[in-house]
């Protein structure tokens, strides 16, 4: 299968790229020999396949939206607005101020993640020692001891490409970070489900269990693990299968057989 990119795309340049083989093509060499990121033109010229999660970004995220206020609210709350401050200014620095929690709790997660990824290559616990040790409790008593196989990452003939977070022979899991507690143990959205549905069949394992493990950034050590119903995963998949169609009809690219 080939993808053509026409000229008047839209898509975002911070779209995650893969190979037609499943090869991660998110930076490519400039031609000053400098690291970038991948550009549409790149894309276009590689024939590369966009991400599921950039596909999932169709569709709203009712959850994130809602988090997203909350900050902006906070920030309103906990800033003080200078006498000689306009609003306009006070609003953008508002906004900046909220941008930058999210900056740090993705720069959190990513780094949960990078601990839980080490882990399971075999490279022991050398960061966030309670968070994997929790990870990997919840995952042995959900799943039972077995090998799982970190960021596997694939090129699905259907036109999309993406890497997971850990695989077993019949489970797919994705990892949440999050603040929570015993007392309201978080739920899976629409998005998280859509995810697993894409993976499993990107990864050609069409009948495996999908599951989130959500890890608590407030509360380290506690891991709840949520299990999708086969019923929820076939509904997620109809989801991404459409956005997948929405997406490529309005980006511009076409997918060739």
């Amino acid at each position: 299968m080939s993808v053509v990119i026409s000229s008047n795309s839209h898509i975002p340049e911070s779209t995650h790229w893969y190979t037609q083989d499943g090869l991660p093509k998110y930076t490519v060499i400039g031609k000053n020999g400098k690291t970038r990121n991948t550009t549409l033109k790149d894309a276009r010229e590689k024939k590369l396949l966009p991400s599921v999660t950039s596909i999932i970004k169709c569709a709203a995220c009712p959850g994130l939206d809602i988090w997203k206020q909350q900050q902006v609210l906070l920030s309103a709350l906990t800033l003080t607005r200078d006498p000689f401050e306009s609003e306009a200014d006070f609003i953008k620095r508002v906004l900046k101020d909220s941008k930058e929690t999210g900056r740090k709790a993705a720069e959190r997660g990513t780094a949960i993640h990078t601990a839980a990824e080490g882990f399971y290559n075999g490279l022991g616990i050398n960061q966030y020692p309670e968070h994997i040790t929790g990870l990997k409790n919840a995952l042995n008593e959900s799943y039972g001891a077995t090998d799982w196989i970190a960021e596997k990452s694939f090129g699905a003939k259907l036109g999309f490409g993406g890497k997971t977070d850990l695989c077993a022979p019949n489970v797919v899991i994705d990892i949440k970070t999050k603040e929570f507690d015993a007392d309201n143990l978080p739920e899976g959205f629409d998005e998280h489900c859509m995810q697993l549905a894409a993976y499993r069949v990107g990864l050609g394992m069409p009948n495996a269990k999908c599951g989130n493990a959500f890890i608590s950034v407030t509360n380290p050590g506690l891991v709840h693990v949520v299990e999708w119903a086969e019923s929820d995963i076939q509904r997620g998949w109809t989801m991404f299968n459409s956005l997948l169609d929405f997406w490529y009809a309005k980006s511009g690219l076409s997918r060739e057989a």
